[in-house]
């Protein structure tokens, strides 16, 4: 069985795309830096369902770092998922962004290089896309004018995976995450800020007039796609997104419902960085890896608002505001 590298093993989306693998039979190397860009409580609980399962392996290590990827064991396939993530953290800390986004997928990239590893898969962003495309976006959508330097970060991780496409045969699928949500989630997402807000009674910040529309992709069903990537495809770039947008305030209402609690609503102006409205093309998604969503929003919300109360004594004390 092959031998998988998952770099933010410890992080939302790379812990479930690890518990699947090996659910799956594969074998996993974890890395993670478990970095406190959140608090680590969240990474160090994703960490424990991972721990003592067969075939897993952790490793504590940064992908910045060249010479501790050197002294990795030999895998078949990378996964990289390590990234600092999040639109409005990135305006006020871009080198962070580029440093692990970048010069961190150039790494990984040379690793695959030199020891002949034929597969690399990039977890990239629907920021991407801006505020100028029609929608829903399609992979071949004009990324030339991003507006964070989130995104700016992950436009250049592509273009280098093309580069190590053209140069070296390596065969990279890239694929843009459309706002993936779920238990155990970033506490700088909209999401997991809301249901710790109403649960907790506290004011729920809205930016802008809450109107605006996300296309909210539940982890378990972005999990799925990204192992369905990791079968040969040359060079592609692939959407992974619910296809159905949700607008903020519907979101509040549902979240409403299953907490059982009312939101004491707080309108704070637009973030220039933040779109109005996501929405993903997934027809290739769809013809290349037979892979469709299938969480309805309100069952993936009720699962993240189960898990919340579940783990509700620490959980209430995550800093949900240090990204503004």
């Amino acid at each position: 069985m092959q031998t998988i590298l998952v770099t933010g093993a410890a992080g939302f989306i790379g812990w479930k795309v690890c518990e699947f693998l090996l659910d799956e039979g594969y074998r996993v190397i974890g890395v993670d830096n478990l970095n406190d860009a959140y608090d680590v409580r969240l990474k160090q609980w994703r960490l424990s369902t991972l721990n003592g399962k067969a075939g897993f392996t952790f490793l504590r290590m940064d992908v910045c770092d060249r010479e501790a990827l050197g002294k990795l064991p030999e895998f078949d396939a990378v996964i990289n998922l390590a990234a600092r993530a999040g639109v409005r953290q990135s305006v006020k800390n871009p080198h962070v962004y580029f440093e692990t986004n970048v010069m961190g997928a150039l790494n990984l990239l040379e690793l695959c290089r030199e020891r002949g590893v034929e597969k690399y898969i990039l977890a990239s962003t629907s920021s991407l896309y801006g505020a100028h495309n029609p929608r829903p976006f399609r992979e071949d959508a004009n990324t030339d004018a991003p507006l964070s330097p989130y995104a700016a970060s992950k436009k250049a991780a592509e273009a280098l995976c093309y580069a190590y496409h053209y140069l070296y045969g390596l065969d990279v699928t890239v694929l843009r995450y459309f706002t993936v949500y779920g238990p155990a989630g970033r506490p700088d997402m909209s999401l997991f800020r809301f249901v710790q807000w109403i649960s907790e009674g506290r004011p729920v910040i809205v930016y802008g007039d809450g109107r605006q529309e996300r296309d909210f992709t539940y982890v378990d069903d972005i999990a799925r796609g990204t192992i369905a990537a990791l079968k040969p495809l040359g060079y592609e770039v692939i959407n992974l997104g619910s296809d159905k947008p949700v607008v903020l305030m519907d979101a509040i209402h549902q979240i409403e419902q299953l907490v059982g609690r009312k939101a004491h609503i707080e309108y704070h102006p637009r973030h220039p960085a933040d779109v109005q409205a996501t929405w993903a093309d997934i027809s290739k998604a769809r013809k290349l890896l037979n892979w469709q969503p299938e969480y309805p929003f309100v069952e993936g919300l009720r699962q993240l608002v189960n898990w919340y109360s579940e783990n509700r004594e620490w959980a209430r004390e995550i800093d949900t505001l240090r990204s503004g």
